[in-house]
């Protein structure tokens, strides 16, 4: 159901040094880092395999079954319209963000405490 966590921190520089140190430990390596929005907000994802499932700076996301809507849309698609209608509201439509890799496809809503929710589909399309 997690595709990845994520929380924001006070100090950027200071909580990547502090998690390379102890996630090294577990196995967890810094596999990339993206500037996350207009403002240049910097995010750091860690985690084995080449995969980040743990981000500072950054937020979490929900695995969605597939990212083409349909009749009844399961996907990443469906998650802006579903949660506006429940007090959330848009915070990135659907689509593509090649910066994290060729495949990811996300929509994200803030809810009504304005916290990021992402839904994210990594098949082909």
């Amino acid at each position: 159901m997690l595709d990845h966590a994520g929380f924001p921190v006070s100090d950027y520089v200071r909580s990547k040094a502090f998690n390379l140190q102890a996630l090294e430990p577990l196995g967890y390596v810094l596999v990339m880092e993206v500037q996350q929005d207009e403002n240049d907000n910097p995010a750091a994802g860690f985690g084995m395999g080449g995969k980040p499932d743990f981000w500072i700076g950054g937020e979490g996301g929900f695995a969605a079954a597939d990212a083409i809507s349909s009749a009844e849309p399961r996907g990443s698609r469906c998650l802006p319209s579903r949660c506006a209608g429940a007090g959330g509201k848009d915070n990135g439509t659907p689509g593509l963000r090649p910066h994290y890799h060729p495949n990811y496809y996300a929509a994200f809503v803030l809810d009504p405490d304005g916290h990021n929710i992402e839904a994210v589909c990594h098949a082909p399309a």
